[in-house]
């Protein structure tokens, strides 16, 4: 295991962000995605920002720390979970260039 897979995995594991779901990411759902990283921060003691910051975070640094790794597929979906998790947060979605 490469030294950058074991940061990633412990800052997932063991930062003060959320407790998630396992495999969370790997969903097929945009809006199933969106719904665990919300309820796990809601529900998490370990964040240090609102849940709507820490959820969104936790996505964004996924979606970084994979990279090339990710197919097309993953990347939109993944991308289309913010949205949702926008719209679940009553937060105004992102407009496409």
């Amino acid at each position: 295991m490469a030294h950058s897979e074991r940061w990633s995995q412990k800052v997932t594991e063991s930062s003060d962000s959320l407790d998630l779901e396992q495999g969370v990411f790997a969903l097929d759902d945009p809006r199933e995605i969106a719904r665990s990283l919300k309820e796990s921060a809601e529900n998490s003691e370990r964040r240090k920002s609102d849940p709507y910051r820490s959820a969104m975070s936790m996505l964004t640094f996924y979606i970084n720390r994979a990279g090339r790794q990710l197919s097309q597929e993953q990347k939109d979906r993944l991308e289309a979970a913010k949205d949702e998790l926008r719209e679940l947060f009553g937060r105004p979605r992102k407009h496409k260039r």
